[in-house]
């Protein structure tokens, strides 16, 4: 029996690959930025569309760039109020790059425009960005969402998985959950986990490389996906 070959797609990061590979899979990460292992042979660094054309796969995973689909940064896609925020036209300062208003709004449209493209990949595959987004409304809310605490990891993050051709959804075991902290708010108690402040806001400092941070796969959930799917594409080659 082949091994399924898998592409892990808009990402450098070996992790979920390897778990894939303890599968069973072939499998092959893909981002235009360099791998971020010691197996340089399995990380294909080119445009997802490439790698996606040139060979034929038996099953994905994409992780598309959520900045212009989250809706975590909504205020810097309406248009600037300078009369309201003289100077800047927001009530934050935006950072120096950073696309707002119409230009924001564009690139919005261009990211969808991609992710209805991977949900018509002719193959497996599941399709990862937050479980709160455009897309929700766009395109469809996720066929699933988990947190990394439910696989064992001291962190909350809402992950939507957008699935096609079959892809099951991930397993969830209660026995792996990671207990929170509880703190105390205006409604109670409420949980949290290492990676929030007491409000539930994201921890991650300012910096040039938070969205990198922010993006990473946590090691459960990079543990689930190549483990049980994996173990699924293994069963029907």
């Amino acid at each position: 029996m082949r091994k399924p070959l898998v592409l892990i797609g808009y990402s450098a990061c070996e992790l979920t690959r390897k778990w894939f590979e303890r599968a069973g899979c072939e499998a092959y990460t893909c981002d235009l930025l360099p791998a971020r292992g010691d197996d340089q042979s399995k990380h294909l660094q080119c445009d997802v569309w490439e790698a996606i054309e040139s060979r034929k796969w038996d099953g994905g995973v994409f992780h598309p760039m959520c900045t212009y689909l989250t809706v975590s940064a909504a205020w810097a896609f309406k248009d600037p109020d300078f009369k309201r925020y003289p100077g800047v036209g927001y009530h934050l300062r935006p950072k120096p790059g950073t696309l707002t208003g119409a230009k924001r709004r564009i690139q919005r449209e261009i990211e969808l425009a991609n992710f209805r493209r991977l949900l018509a990949l002719p193959f497996p595959a599941a399709i990862e960005n937050p479980g709160l987004s455009f897309i929700n409304t766009a395109i469809r809310s996720p066929h699933q969402c988990v947190h990394p605490w439910m696989f064992g990891d001291d962190a909350s993050k809402n992950t939507g998985f957008w699935l096609v051709n079959g892809m099951p959804r991930l397993q969830v075991d209660p026995d792996d959950a990671y207990p929170p902290r509880w703190v105390m708010g205006k409604k109670g108690a409420l949980p949290r986990w290492s990676n929030q402040t007491d409000s539930g806001q994201n921890n991650l400092s300012p910096g040039d490389d938070r969205w990198l941070d922010r993006s990473a796969t946590y090691p459960g959930i990079a543990h689930a996906m190549g483990t049980q799917w994996g173990k699924w594409l293994r069963s029907r080659v």
